[in-house]
């Protein structure tokens, strides 16, 4: 694994966090913000856990299909969070900057996917 590679460890880990502690803050009355907030809470936990395991596949095939899922998920993450904005359940300056992580983030994990399969 490259040096930039390691890194996302604890910056995967961060980025959960960081998820965590949105959805700790979104109102326990709004059934939307609620729902919103349960599905961005699962795919964004689920981000570092899926680096991880991609990490330690056995095979440059396993790899590459476990990277399918952490760039998955990641997206998602991404998706939910647009929507907690588009929603105005969270404001904008709150959520900018976990909104570009998330981005930065799926745009790391195709640079990565692609040169695993190749393409670059």
């Amino acid at each position: 694994m490259k040096n930039e590679e390691k890194d996302l460890l604890p910056r995967t880990k961060m980025f959960a966090r960081r998820i965590i502690h949105l959805y700790g803050s979104l109102s326990k009355t709004d059934a939307v913000a609620q729902v919103l907030g349960k599905q961005v809470l699962r795919s964004g936990t689920s981000v570092g856990a899926n680096y991880r395991e991609a990490n330690r596949a056995r095979s440059k095939a396993e790899f590459i299909s476990k990277m399918g899922d952490w760039l998955k998920e990641a997206d998602e993450t991404l998706y939910w969070l647009e929507l907690l904005l588009d929603e105005k359940i969270v404001p904008a300056k709150k959520l900018n900057a976990l909104v570009s992580e998330s981005g930065e983030l799926v745009a790391i994990f195709i640079t990565i996917l692609k040169k695993a399969r190749g393409y670059e």
